[in-house]
């Protein structure tokens, strides 16, 4: 499975790359909203983790074009935030706040893979 994993963040980029990889998916990066929906163009990922919070296109606006080209790619949305009551509008598959432990990130992941 080709997981996109797109924050702004660097560190945050390196740390869920690595744990991920670990997990035995392919992991693709993007630290901008830009970048994420260039590599979601070239690398045709099956899931997507996406930061909310980007300085250039924010996570919003890059899930609106995601599901507008591809409306079955599951997407993850990632935010150092506690968005949970605003959550229930967007179109994602999931909500995960942001933290080094990433327990609760690949539980969600295994869930909609389970789904499919």
């Amino acid at each position: 499975m080709k997981i996109l994993v797109v924050d702004d963040e660097k560190n945050i980029l390196k740390l869920y790359q690595a744990e991920l990889e670990d997990e035995g998916y392919t992991v693709f990066t993007a630290n901008s909203g830009k970048e994420a929906l260039e590599v979601f163009e070239k690398e045709k990922p099956d899931l997507i983790t996406l930061d909310i919070l980007m300085p250039d296109i924010d996570g919003i606006q890059v899930l609106r074009q995601i599901k507008e080209k591809n409306p079955q790619i599951p997407v993850i949305m990632l935010t150092a935030y506690d968005y949970r009551d605003d959550f229930s509008v967007w179109v994602s598959d999931g909500y995960v706040v942001k933290s080094s432990d990433l327990t609760n990130l690949k539980a969600t992941i295994k869930q909609i893979i389970d789904k499919k």
